[in-house]
């Protein structure tokens, strides 16, 4: 029996939530609640399942066509981008230590702001005077939200900004190297190719900089077997994120794309409130609420530009 296309896609952006929503949660829940404080080693747990589940999707199950590397200077610049996309998710973990989910998402908002303004360093690309407006809120809504946030922690703050702005970076650099039609990829096949890289960069780095954490996890395992089991469910969670974002970019509208996503930091701010009972000020929330406004005007203002 065929499933309805209205039906299909309302699974699917459910899916695209959970994924999103679960593996934010769950990773908060490893690095704090659960005590693994291990960001780089989990971040590198995920690029190791990207890197695998991608091919299989890709190669085996046939997701999405097989688009294949055509040059060297085409690998070089996939590796660049892998490197910073490496950057920006083992940024958004580290922050994750020391900031509440809320928070978190809170300062990810403003990736608009970032990637307004890295586009206009890296190409002088100038959006219209009512984009720049917009972007105000956005900024002015996070600082009212750090100065009402009670469980503010400045290292924690300073990773999470890098995470967002690596991640606009990412954005802004992906169109400028991969601009032409022969070598765009698709974000499937694109991951499948960043991910090996992050891994490689990320192996020494979790060796070198959290001492003997397999040895650690290991002991961790004996004593409680479940950490492997979240380990391992938390990193499909983080494949899933991509395939199902993936599917969702394929199945719907840009507009659709962009309204649900700015729902769904929202949702994930509701949902971390309740689950981790984290203190929330009204202070904190007029600045989130601030901040999401000013994304929301931010996309309209960019398609009204279109």
């Amino acid at each position: 029996m065929k499933i309805p296309n209205r039906l299909f896609t309302i699974g699917l952006v459910a899916c695209w939530y959970s994924s999103n929503i679960g593996v934010l949660l769950s990773n908060k829940f490893l690095l704090t609640n659960f005590g693994f404080k291990y960001p780089i080693f989990l971040t590198l747990c995920h690029m190791t399942a990207c890197s695998v589940l991608s091919y299989i999707a890709v190669s085996w199950l046939q997701i999405a066509p097989m688009q294949n590397v055509l040059s060297r200077h085409q690998f070089f610049k996939i590796c660049s981008l892998g490197l910073i996309f490496c950057l920006s998710v083992v940024g958004g973990n580290i922050s994750l230590r020391y900031l509440p989910v809320s928070f978190n998402q809170a300062v990810g908002a403003t990736t608009p702001f970032f990637t307004a303004v890295f586009a206009y360093l890296m190409t002088l690309k100038r959006e219209g005077w009512l984009t720049y407006v917009t972007l105000i809120p956005v900024v002015t809504g996070v600082i009212i939200a750090s100065g009402g946030e009670p469980s503010f922690h400045l290292f924690g703050f300073m990773m999470c900004v890098g995470a967002t702005a690596a991640r606009a970076l990412k954005s802004v650099l992906q169109g400028i190297l991969l601009s032409s039609e022969a070598e765009k990829l698709n974000s499937l096949n694109l991951l499948m190719y960043m991910a090996p890289v992050a891994v490689v960069v990320l192996l020494p780095a979790a060796f070198f900089m959290e001492e003997n954490v397999v040895g650690i996890t290991i002991a961790l395992a004996r004593d409680d077997v479940r950490i492997l089991w979240y380990l391992v469910f938390n990193s499909a969670l983080a494949f899933l994120v991509n395939l199902t974002n993936f599917l969702v970019t394929k199945h719907t509208s840009a507009l659709t794309l962009q309204v649900l996503g700015n729902a769904k930091g929202a949702v994930a701010v509701v949902v971390s409130i309740l689950l981790f009972r984290n203190p929330v000020t009204v202070t904190g929330m007029l600045g989130y609420a601030l901040t999401v406004a000013g994304v929301i005007l931010y996309g309209e203002a960019k398609n009204r530009r279109k």
